[in-house]
């Protein structure tokens, strides 16, 4: 944090608790400057006084300090990056005080070094989104920046790698060219590509998506080209494609590499010439769209593997966005949680996550990225009987199969009570009771172990493997998989495969 010294003043407002020795010298070690401060007076005072870095803020219960700093600084005509401290119990706060316009939220109790430059790393990718903004207003119209400055309301960017890649997509968005967003399924490329169009001019005009493959090889030329009424048996009237249907806005083409080579070469020849023809017509129909597409493939390998066009990459490849995996922007897990829980949780109820459930979060490479991590706090909502979310409520999808068939086998409990299903299915003991003794080292050890037996006991108390599987409630292609699984896992199984 060697950016951050004297000359750039951090202010610390927290009218709870000042700052006591230690945890200033913690934060001046980590690089601050920090003037302390706990009256909004001072707050308005020290903005006509010179440059201030950065302002951190605590919050209890509310943002009621966030939105009356905010007011002082519009006042005062000046925007200061914000850093909010916010209780771990209240993640909800995090997650508004993020969409509030907050650079980065810490725990209250979180004194890092390491944290507190994340901290700083969000509060340079603001002030670039925000520089990239003000070069935008002194060269455009002050009506065309008005879409564009509008800020992101469906999205948590919280780490610093999203931070910078949002700074980056909103300075992409002004310009009209096509972009083509990279990264592994379930990342969030769909979300990206609606801040590209929500911060771009195109903003009020429409958002168009198609996921190229969902649909049959077939369909795809007639949902987004149209046809024209009697261009073939039940065409009873006009169609328009996606193209038309997204003029004067965004068409967002997702996974793209899955698209047949004779729609690419029609895609492209659009693309070149602004012009499409319906299906069934001869008249050509002028586009005025912006196409932003997205890959979870490579897709300069599926060039040399002549499954993709060269010139089309090229075509739709002006500016290009990756989106990495969950596993690499750690900062976004928490908030998203918190976010993930405000919108799945019955009734409004406020969910709390216990430390031990946070770690379990953050510790998870989560394969199936955002997705995964979506269904991980929806089976949390419904295990979790007291709105508090334990380590135990936590059900990864390559856990989740085993677990829920063994839960339909219980009798009545409450719902948290299947969170170790072994304890209360008494299936007889087929492993070597030395082995049985060891305790697993971590939970996902703990889940294996008991997958293990339970498959064990399964093929053990039945005649055949359909009927194993019909108890174990998975179907008896995924009972081949798991034998086959294990048979590589342990020699044991030998006999079973």
């Amino acid at each position: 944090m060697s950016s951050i010294h004297t000359a750039q003043q951090v202010l610390w407002l927290d009218p709870i608790q000042p700052l006591d020795a230690p945890e200033h010298a913690q934060l001046t070690a980590a690089g601050l400057s920090v003037r302390c401060i706990s009256t909004l007076d001072e707050l308005q005072s020290a903005l006509s006084h010179g440059q201030i870095a950065a302002l951190v803020l605590r919050h209890e219960t509310t943002l009621d300090l966030l939105q009356s700093c905010q007011n002082i600084m519009l006042r005062a005509g000046c925007a200061v990056p914000m850093v909010c401290r916010v209780d771990r119990r209240h993640l909800e706060l995090a997650v508004q005080a993020m969409r509030q316009g907050a650079a980065h939220v810490l725990a209250t109790d979180d004194w890092s070094a390491a944290s507190w430059q994340m901290a700083h790393q969000a509060i340079q990718a603001l002030r670039l989104s925000s520089s990239a903004a003000s070069m935008v207003a002194r060269m455009a119209p002050p009506t065309e920046v008005v879409a564009a400055a509008a800020p992101q309301k469906s999205v948590v960017y919280v780490d610093p790698v999203s931070r910078h890649l949002l700074a980056l997509a909103q300075r992409v968005a002004q310009a009209n060219v096509t972009a083509l967003i990279e990264g592994p399924t379930g990342a969030g490329k769909e979300i990206l590509a609606r801040v590209l169009h929500e911060s771009s001019k195109r903003a009020r005009g429409p958002f168009v998506g198609l996921n190229c493959a969902a649909l049959p090889e077939h369909l795809i030329d007639d949902m987004l080209f149209g046809h024209e009424k009697g261009a073939f048996t039940g065409a009873q009237k006009d169609f328009k494609g996606l193209f038309e249907q997204a003029q004067g806005g965004t068409l967002f083409l997702d996974e793209i590499g899955e698209m047949p080579l004779h729609l690419q070469s029609k895609l492209l020849r659009v693309l070149q010439e602004r012009l499409l023809t319906r299906l069934g017509s001869e008249r050509q129909v002028a586009i005025d769209v912006r196409i932003i597409a997205a890959t979870n493939k490579d897709l300069r390998v599926a060039i040399a593997e002549r499954e993709f066009r060269e010139d089309l990459y090229f075509r739709i490849s002006t500016f290009k966005l990756r989106v990495p995996p969950l596993r690499e922007r750690k900062g976004d897990i928490l908030p998203l949680v918190a976010s993930l829980l405000l919108r799945h949780a019955p009734n409004a109820q406020e969910f709390t996550l216990s430390d031990e459930a946070q770690a379990q979060l953050l510790s998870y490479p989560w394969p199936g990225n955002v997705r995964e991590l979506e269904n991980v706090v929806q089976r949390a909502v419904v295990l979790c009987a007291d709105q508090h979310i334990d380590i135990q409520h936590l059900m990864f999808d390559d856990t989740a199969d085993i677990q829920m068939s063994m839960a339909s086998d219980l009798p009545e409990a409450p719902v948290h009570a299947f969170a170790m299903p072994t304890e209360a299915l008494r299936y007889p003991d087929t492993s070597n009771a030395e082995d049985s003794a060891v305790i697993a080292s971590n939970l996902q050890e703990a889940v294996k172990t008991s997958e293990h037996q339970m498959i064990l006991a399964a093929i053990q108390t039945t005649e055949s493997r359909m009927e194993a599987a019909a108890k174990l409630g998975i179907s008896p292609r995924t009972l081949r998989y798991k034998l086959a699984k294990l048979k590589a896992e342990n020699g044991t199984m030998a006999w079973a495969a």
